[in-house]
């Protein structure tokens, strides 16, 4: 992993990580594994109060640690790592994600192969082997419903959803848009976008890069020939509020920016109707309810009910 021992480094490799310590730990004991690329590996610490940057220093020496005074969220963290940024791929990876053996050469491979390609995914398990969801259509009201029917399938080990998404993997082909838990991006196409839009606090982040990489001439394409252990949303595993919220957050704020209008108010009524409800159903005394209305409340304000 250290960028002098194996020639100029091929792969600047940027993963932040926010009270994930022991996730962060696998992740880069996998790249020092498991790659045999040479790498120059960039983590950004989002304020983490679990003591990951003193372990990252102990352990991982060889990492460039850039350690944040407030957690400046996942899209802002990530063009942080990428600063400076000499190799010609981008490997963007989520603390709580694993490389497989083969799999940052695979997606490398794929790269130099096609030039036109500006960001290719892997496909991407659980910790048990069960494939993931982590590609699919651009956020448009049909398209995200049958996506979440299918993710929600996939996590409830429903047999037709394991079987669609297994089928969706088994070949690469260009989705709209690859998951940023491990992407690999051409640093040209990077910055012919600007990067992440920063606007994105969490979530939604990845789709609208590569829309806009995509729109900028270049292609996206998952792969299954590199594969990716992911063990889903474990930094948000702290604070669940406030990542339903950012993901609400995020959700309004790509519609505006992509879909217009109509579809971004037709989302603030399902938002508003839902957390209506919500609220309703937790009227009522206990510490546990009160964080319930808290929470819808905050969905409330959001989508423009309350101010």
């Amino acid at each position: 992993m250290a960028e002098g021992a194996r020639g100029d480094p091929r792969v600047r490799v940027v993963v932040v990580s926010h009270n994930t310590r022991q996730d962060l730990l696998r992740c880069l004991d996998a790249l020092r594994r498991n790659v045999t690329l040479p790498l120059e590996v960039s983590v950004v610490d989002n304020a983490s109060h679990d003591g990951s940057a003193e372990a990252v220093r102990r352990s991982f020496p060889e990492a460039r640690l850039i350690e944040s005074a407030q957690n400046l969220g996942f899209s802002r963290a990530n063009n942080l790592g990428l600063r400076d940024c000499r190799a010609p791929y981008a490997l963007i990876l989520n603390s709580d994600a694993e490389v497989a053996p083969g799999c940052v050469e695979a997606l490398c491979a794929l790269l130099e192969r096609n030039p036109d390609v500006g960001v290719v995914g892997p496909r991407t398990v659980s910790g048990d082997g069960t494939i993931q969801v982590s590609f699919g259509p651009a956020l448009a009201p049909w398209a995200e419903w049958r996506q979440r029917r299918l993710v929600n399938g996939v996590r409830a080990r429903a047999a037709w959803a394991l079987r669609k998404a297994e089928q969706a993997a088994a070949a690469e082909h260009e989705p709209d848009w690859v998951s940023a838990s491990c992407l690999l991006a051409r640093r040209e196409a990077l910055q012919a976008v600007g990067g992440f839009d920063e606007s994105f606090f969490l979530y939604e982040e990845d789709v609208d890069l590569c829309l806009r990489v995509r729109r900028a001439g270049w292609r996206v394409v998952f792969t299954p020939a590199a594969q990716v252990v992911h063990h889903l949303g474990r930094s948000m595993q702290t604070a669940p509020e406030r990542a339903r919220l950012e993901y609400q957050r995020s959700h309004l704020r790509y519609y505006r920016k992509h879909n217009g209008w109509l579809a971004t108010t037709a989302l603030r009524l399902v938002l508003l109707g839902a957390a209506t409800l919500g609220w309703l159903s937790a009227i009522g005394p206990g510490e546990e309810r009160r964080g319930r209305r808290s929470g819808h409340r905050a969905v409330l304000r959001l989508a423009g009910c309350l101010r």
